[in-house]
């Protein structure tokens, strides 16, 4: 059995964010090829071995302090070090600097991967600190992996090593959700109706929620927003101040309340702005769903999962006029907006799944591990 270590700063049940996710579902769909996954992470918690997820392993290393979203461990050295000498292929998540130290601090001599989520957007100042070390992190990994090619072409980073770069993108499992039984859905259509459009995600500056609140002002338009985050109060504040009625903040929801959500609305959108959306989980599941889709184009992988006119519409960044008009067209075409769905569920099945994402990744261990023996 092949046995892989990965390496983030945050995993399940301390954060649920897109790269846990993509983690979780990878080290799910391992199982059925003999693939051991074993998860560290820092936590809050404290020190934490052989905790049970799902159908595989994490451990957590006490949280020490936080420097520009970066969480430090002293006890997470010797756990990685320990955890590393007995697997297979170290497997990291970027951006996560500590990790990189931790990588150079414990000398691994493991083949490695690196699952290349974002470029670091928002943290210029600490960028520029950061950069000598990333640079030589990357350059001492066997490969990188991103989750789109549209990524890759706009990713100054990515372009510098493109002689180790691949291309996997993300995938979901849809039997590891819920299926949302007519208790659910019965309960929420009497809350929201049968007809409105859903946003799921963290409320974070670059998820152009914002953007969302100016697009509906003025119109009939039901939103539904899951999700919860710094900004919540703001967001809620600026709907107050535009009028908007009817709108309905749900908060974070157990996964049995989302899958009904999911199945219920009339459309996802997903109106983030900025390159910290690297991919976009939310458009992956709406796409699951059968849904049609709507997002803006800020060259990453949104876009390689909603394809303008065909699983839905594409938009320009920030621009809520724009986003409106996408709205209304889909909303006032219930026979486009159902092709724009199935095409997008058609997509899903042909490249999303995670079934397909753990098979490129296992070809690629072995790959790997039959260059370095």
């Amino acid at each position: 059995m092949l046995q892989v270590l990965h390496f983030y700063k945050t995993y399940y049940p301390d954060s649920f964010g897109g790269i846990e996710q993509v983690i979780f579902q990878l080290s799910e769909a391992g199982v059925r090829h003999q693939i051991e996954s074993t998860i560290l992470s820092l936590s809050t918690r404290g020190d934490i071995d052989n905790e049970r997820v799902g159908k595989h392993v994490a451990y957590y290393a006490a949280c020490d302090f936080e420097v520009a979203s970066t969480p430090f461990s002293m006890s997470a050295i010797s756990k990685f070090k320990a955890l590393a000498a007995k697997v297979d292929i170290i497997h990291y998540h970027f951006p996560y600097p500590f990790m990189d130290l931790l990588h150079f601090i414990t000398g691994i001599k493991k083949p490695t991967i690196v699952s290349y989520h974002s470029d670091i957007v928002k943290q210029q100042i600490a960028l520029k600190i950061y950069a000598p070390l990333m640079d030589k992190f990357l350059n001492s990994v066997d490969c990188i992996v991103a989750a789109s090619p549209n990524y890759v072409k706009t990713s100054p980073v990515l372009q510098k090593y493109l002689s180790k770069v691949k291309v996997i993108p993300y995938g979901l499992d849809k039997k590891s959700y819920p299926v949302a039984d007519e208790v659910h859905l019965a309960y929420w259509r009497r809350q929201v109706g049968e007809r409105f459009f859903l946003f799921v995600g963290a409320f974070r500056y670059y998820k152009g929620l914002h953007i969302l609140l100016k697009a509906i002002q003025h119109t009939d338009f039901p939103l539904v927003i899951i999700g919860a985050g710094p900004i919540e109060a703001a967001l809620k504040q600026q709907a107050q101040d535009l009028g908007l009625k009817n709108i309905h903040f749900l908060g974070a929801l157990p996964d049995e309340h989302k899958a009904a959500l999911l199945q219920l609305c009339y459309s996802v959108v997903f109106p983030s702005h900025l390159r910290s959306e690297a991919f976009g989980i939310t458009l992956l599941e709406g796409a699951m769903y059968g849904k049609p889709l709507i997002s803006s184009e800020i060259g990453t992988g949104t876009t390689y999962i909603n394809i303008d006119q065909e699983t839905g519409i594409v938009v320009p960044p920030s621009n809520p006029q724009a986003l409106r008009a996408a709205m209304d067209t889909l909303w006032q075409d219930p026979e486009q907006a159902q092709r724009y769905g199935e095409n997008a569920a058609k997509r899903f099945q042909t490249l999303f799944t995670s079934e397909r994402m753990a098979e490129s990744y296992i070809e690629l261990y072995h790959q790997l591990i039959s260059n370095c023996s």
